[in-house]
């Protein structure tokens, strides 16, 4: 393929199935979606694996490539940016195998699992119970289901300014009914 082509004919020509156009894009466009992927997760590695994994996703989904919403570049682009946030949330949610040769710590027991056996989850549980439910809910997304307060308030659909006051003054009165 001519270095001339524009992306948008040659993601036209890999929708049609031709793989030399999906070389060409990969030797054209590669360093710079590495770029993007590396900038997201910070690990060559796992960047390279976001790389390959957008060239199966671009391959996959080329006839959905509309001129019209937008320049070549940016779709190639975002599917990266996309490819990277999936393998980022991945290992968000990996569990260590417990493997000392492989460098993981034993599995911790759940969260809540800890909290019924010891008698210090009954007080959290019945602090817990004290507080509004939404301060509650903003609370256990946060700190058993790990997200962030920005996770958060979308998941609620409250501003992402009240959600920190709520898990804020939540956490205070928490700690004042620990105490």
């Amino acid at each position: 393929m001519e270095s001339e082509t524009p992306l948008s004919e040659l993601i036209l020509l890999v929708a049609d199935g031709d793989r030399r156009a999906l070389r060409s894009i990969y030797q054209r466009e590669s360093t710079r979606l590495f770029g993007i992927a590396n900038a997201v997760l910070r690990d060559r590695d796992a960047a390279a694996d976001a790389v390959h994994d957008a060239f199966v996703r671009i391959a996959a989904r080329a006839g959905q490539y509309d001129q019209t919403r937008g320049v070549a570049s940016a779709w190639l682009g975002a599917i990266v940016r996309y490819a990277a946030l999936d393998i980022a949330r991945a290992r968000g949610r990996e569990i260590p195998s417990d493997d000392p040769a492989l460098g993981d710590s034993a599995i911790a027991p759940e969260a809540i699992e800890l909290l019924d056996a010891k008698a210090e989850g009954a007080r959290l549980r019945a602090c817990l119970l004290t507080l509004e439910e939404r301060i509650r809910n903003g609370i256990l997304l946060a700190f058993v289901h790990g997200l962030s307060h920005a996770e958060v308030a979308a998941k609620l659909g409250e501003p992402l300014g009240t959600v920190k006051s709520w898990i804020r003054r939540g956490l205070l009165r928490l700690r004042e009914c620990l105490a």
